[in-house]
Formats: structure tokens, sequence, C-alpha cells
């Protein structure tokens, strides 16, 4: 169980949201909707303790994630708007290196299989700085292959820059993790029909819950 209890959050001098409490039980996913500006990225990333919220609190399992630290963390798979995609190694050495950073085993014959399935087969041996941003997106992605043992996925906008099959592959990762009871938390301008259980929280720079 995943929840936050009146997180708020200011930005500069401007309120992006106060009040914000919900909750998401295993098995769901939350899809954070709202329009541009209204702090979808920054409550993402004071889900994940990259950021400080203003007030308020995030909780894990009924703890409070700052209390939790690295047992949070090693429960979270998180990418970002940003892909994190490192230019001097090839789209197979950036999945293979971002697993075992997170401390997650996989060969390097399952980097390449992750990669083949979002349709980058025969990029493997590629530099990611002569990717496009759509197949940097899916290298990005290709780490979620290896994090099905991490409970919580936190995806910033996952489904930009994906052709019709990388969001099929996608929806499809989306959907087994729900299906093992994993959560994960979203946020998309795309209409992209979501898998299983689905929640929605409308972000405005209001008082809000859900």
């Amino acid at each position: 169980m995943f929840e936050t209890i009146d997180l708020e959050c200011v930005r500069g001098e401007r309120l992006l949201f106060r009040g914000l409490t919900f909750r998401v039980d295993a098995g769901t996913c939350l899809h954070i909707a709202g329009e541009n500006g209204a702090g979808k990225t920054s409550l993402l990333r004071i889900l994940c303790g990259l950021m400080s919220p203003t007030a308020g609190d995030v909780r894990w399992k009924g703890t409070s994630t700052r209390t939790l630290r690295e047992e949070f963390w090693s429960a979270l798979a998180y990418v970002g708007h940003l892909n994190g995609v490192k230019d001097d190694l090839s789209a197979l050495e950036n999945v293979h290196f971002a697993a075992g950073i997170a401390g997650r085993s996989g060969s390097l014959a399952e980097a390449a299989a992750a990669l083949a399935a979002l349709g980058l087969g025969g990029f493997e041996s590629s530099l990611a700085r002569s990717l496009s941003q759509g197949q940097k997106r899916r290298v990005a992605l290709a780490r979620l292959f290896f994090a099905k043992e991490a409970p919580l996925w936190i995806l910033d906008e996952p489904f930009t820059a994906l052709d019709v099959r990388g969001v099929g592959v996608l929806s499809g990762l989306i959907g087994d993790h729900l299906k093992r009871d994993g959560i994960v938390v979203l946020t998309t301008h795309q209409d992209v029909p979501l898998p299983g259980s689905v929640k929605r929280l409308d972000l405005k720079a209001v008082e809000a819950t859900a």
C-alpha cells in the first residue's frame, strides 16, 4: 500500500498543490492527470524521494518513506521524464548498467531480449547518442524488464515518443505488473487504454483528494 498524507508543494512562490491525500493498493494503477504546470512531475519526484514536499508525508506500507529510505528505494522502479540514458554507452550497455546500479540481476542476453521486445533488435551495439528520442525512450523503458521484483513503478509520461508497437509492449508490461499485485503510478497526456484496475487523480493547484 502506497499513500500520501496532506502533501503540499510550493515551487518558488507558486503553490502547485495542497492537501493532496491518496492511497493506492496492490494491483492498482494510479493515473495522475492534469494540465501542464499542474505539478505532475514535481509530485512524482516527491513520491520517489527526489524532492521534499513543503508539507505532508509519503508512506509505503504505513511507514514514512523518509524513515525507510534504502528499503523503499529497493522497492521502487522509476522512469522519469528525462530518459537517463548515457550517450557514451551502447543501448545494450545502458540497459545492463542500469539494472546493475539498481541492484537487479540480469544477463546481457536478457538485456538484448528486452530491447528486442521494444523494437530495438539490431540496435544493441548502437551508441545512445546516435539513437532518436523515441529509441532512447525505449532503452529507458527496457529497465522495467528487470524490475519485476520491484513492487512500485513510478513512470513519468512513459508513452511519450513510442510507436504503436512500443505502446502495446509497455501496456503489456504494466498489465503484467498489476497482475503480480504490483502498484503503478504514472502520468500521461496520451489517450492510451491502461490495463487492469485504474484510479485517476486530476491534479490541480488546489486542495485535492482521491
